[in-house]
């Protein structure tokens, strides 16, 4: 295996897969769902020797592929992987076989939706794996497009609305980090390196401070966007809300990720001392947003919404584990993106399936469903305990680490960090007391079914990880710690030269830093 370019096998397979559906007869609608998940399955097999093969003591990248691409510009076709991007490939190439399965009582457009979906894996995954900055844009940019249409045609009521706002909020960011990109692909040029968008080239570019305060505003603008953290964090919502159930599913469990993978994999590392200077900023918009993403969810009357919101909490508690700079936060933030992208995963795809009986959302609409749907509400139960990190289920491992990286770097920090896990108690089992205990005095509520055989089959398995990571979570962890080592020694021993930088050249502006060159070593 180690001879074939599997990272590229397993980038591109969704899309040759999607390829293929156009040439199919759109009438053909269970060749072309059997087709989608096949294709999804496939590609799962084919990521899962990244993880036998993958060196836990070697935190590098590791299956890298390298190739000329635009030789005169110094762009490559550069992929690789680490500790820090491993889980997240899986997690995609797992959430897209149940998303695709969640999906199989769509009806409208059936074609178009599939390949659209497929398209989507195949930008995620080329995001999470390009080395090359220019590469890595294409695929960043390259997420909205399938994204703007399965909310734009198969959302909501008010799926346009949601999908343009989603469009111009994440457009907006990506066009600012690009004009970043471009002006450290300048500097790199002007300290006297060879022409470069490779990421591992630029992280040993060493910039004055004051030169990077600006480039990782560009960048930390775009990824936080992404997250989203508060208060950029509005399009969230809507796009959550009018989302098909998949569309929501992989929104939470991927597309929100790339928001902290970008800090980690590029912001961060890149301009170290920004980030000790943008540390306490950071931070206090974390709390922010972890109580106010609490108390927004306590107050709202739609199942969705509600889980919506607590999406903002929950990545507040991300990005304020990778704001502590130690390997206890950063570790915890890490492992709580895929706490995140399972538990609210599995909450979505449970939404939906309430709502494909009831049509409505509405809290006020159910009650007493646990007597009518018994193992419906047993699976309710056990993500949303996993979602407010009881022991013993994966959200508690994540948010200990973060609480403990937090102490280290802030007392009070912590404190306000543990107002937001009893907020989140509050909130959701508030809202699982008023759906499933209570009378069963709707008669709408009266004739439902519990979980179908293919309901079964795309929740059982969240449910599975959510133990697997809460109980052993030793599986996970150790694939990431030298990885996290390696970011850390990194982001610090560039810290210390930038400052060395500034002592020798002294303090100059981006503009000085674009005009003088020797002052950028």
């Amino acid at each position: 295996m180690s001879e074939l370019p599997i990272l590229s096998i397993v980038t591109f397979l969704p899309v040759v897969g999607a390829l293929v559906l156009l040439l199919m007869p759109k009438g053909s609608l269970g060749a072309i769902r059997s087709w989608t998940l096949g294709v999804s399955v496939v590609n799962f097999v084919v990521s899962l020797p990244l993880l036998s093969g993958f060196d836990p003591t070697n935190g590098g990248m590791q299956f890298v592929e390298r190739a000329t691409w635009i030789e005169s510009l110094g762009v490559q076709y550069h992929m690789g992987l680490d500790g820090i991007s491993l889980w997240l490939v899986l997690l995609t190439t797992f959430l897209t076989i149940i998303c695709v399965l969640a999906s199989l009582n769509i009806e409208k457009n059936v074609r178009e939706y599939m390949f659209f979906f497929l398209l989507l894996e195949t930008g995620m995954l080329g995001a999470l794996l390009s080395l090359d900055l220019f590469l890595f844009y294409i695929f960043w940019e390259a997420m909205l497009i399938p994204m703007y249409f399965l909310i734009g045609v198969w959302g909501g009521a008010e799926r346009i609305y949601a999908a343009v706002k989603f469009f111009i909020y994440t457009m907006v960011g990506s066009l600012l980090m690009l004009v970043a990109i471009i002006t450290l692909y300048y500097l790199n040029i002007k300290a006297g390196n060879p022409a470069s968008f490779n990421i591992l080239d630029l992280y040993e570019l060493n910039l004055l401070p004051n030169v990077q305060y600006w480039l990782f505003a560009a960048f930390a603008l775009a990824f936080a966007i992404k997250v989203p953290m508060w208060p950029l964090h509005t399009w969230l919502p809507d796009a959550h809300t009018q989302a098909p159930t998949a569309g929501s599913v992989i929104l939470a469990g991927v597309l929100l990720k790339m928001g902290t993978y970008g800090f980690l994999r590029f912001a961060m590392p890149l301009f170290p001392n920004a980030v000790e200077w943008a540390t306490p900023f950071f931070m206090v918009l974390a709390l922010i947003g972890i109580i106010y993403g609490a108390l927004v969810a306590m107050v709202q009357t739609d199942v969705k919404k509600l889980v919506a919101y607590s999406s903002v909490s929950h990545l507040g508690y991300v990005m304020l584990g990778l704001f502590t700079m130690n390997a206890e936060g950063v570790t915890g933030g890490l492992y709580q993106s895929l706490n995140h992208g399972i538990s609210t995963g599995a909450l979505f795809l449970l939404v939906g399936v309430i709502y494909e009986r009831r049509h409505t959302r509405a809290i006020a609409d159910f009650g007493g469903l646990a007597k009518q749907m018994p193992w419906y509400a047993t699976i309710f139960m056990v993500i949303t305990l996993s979602s407010i990190g009881l022991p013993g289920l994966n959200g508690f491992v994540g948010e200990f680490l973060i609480m403990l990286g937090t102490f280290m770097t802030s007392k009070t920090a912590a404190v306000f960090a543990a107002s937001g896990v009893i907020l989140s108690a509050a909130y959701m089992l508030w809202m699982v007391k008023r759906v499933f205990f209570g009378s069963l005095d709707n008669p709408d509520n009266q004739n439902l079914v519990d979980l179908s055989k293919l309901e079964w089959t795309y929740l059982l398995p969240m449910v599975v990880f959510a133990f697997w990571m809460g109980i052993v979570p030793g599986t996970f962890l150790s694939k990431m710690d030298a990885s996290v080592e390696l970011w850390l020694n990194r982001a610090e021993a560039k810290k210390i030269a930038c400052l060395q930088l500034e002592r020798d050249a002294g303090a100059t502006t981006l503009a000085g830093a674009l005009l003088l060159p020797e002052q950028v070593k």
